[in-house]
């Protein structure tokens, strides 16, 4: 299994909020397995910094989960580390040129007809480009694109 995980998954890892529970079992199944260490692209290094805040300030405005400041620093230090040591992260560089193409392509063949995001397309490209065959997302239509472009999907 060569599984991809987008940026919402990795938030609920580190952050052990709705959802955790399940990014656990997935990681633990794939360990078990011995399955490629999942990839980590500047679009996950972002997003997941970014949604640690965005725990913070949605636990300020009254959001269900409550996540202090320390916590989320302490969650984007344990994400560094863990992909400073390879066990089941691995940082990834990806062409532009070839992302661009395949971002192109899924954006001509399914946008219009289901309205996919930005963000969906990106993950669902960097995938493919990857050459992952299982996408793991909370995102259900990110997860429905993964489908429609045949990845397995979580």
């Amino acid at each position: 299994m060569r599984p991809y995980a987008d940026s919402n998954f990795f938030s609920r890892f580190y952050l052990r909020v709705s959802g955790s529970e399940e990014t656990v079992s997935l990681l633990t199944r794939a360990a078990e397995a011995r399955s490629e260490p999942l990839p980590v692209t500047w679009l996950h290094r972002m997003e997941t910094l970014n949604a640690f805040q965005l725990y913070v300030f949605a636990g300020r405005v009254g959001g269900q989960a409550r996540v202090t400041p320390e916590q989320a620093a302490a969650a984007h230090a344990t994400f560094q580390a863990d992909m400073a040591q390879p066990t089941f992260l691995r940082s990834v560089q990806l062409s532009l040129q070839d992302l661009e193409a395949q971002f192109e392509e899924l954006a001509l063949r399914h946008t219009a007809t289901h309205g996919f995001r930005t963000y969906d397309l990106l993950h669902i490209a960097s995938a493919l480009v990857l050459d992952c065959d299982t996408f793991w997302s909370f995102d259900p239509k990110a997860s429905r694109l993964a489908g429609l472009e045949g990845l397995r999907v979580r």
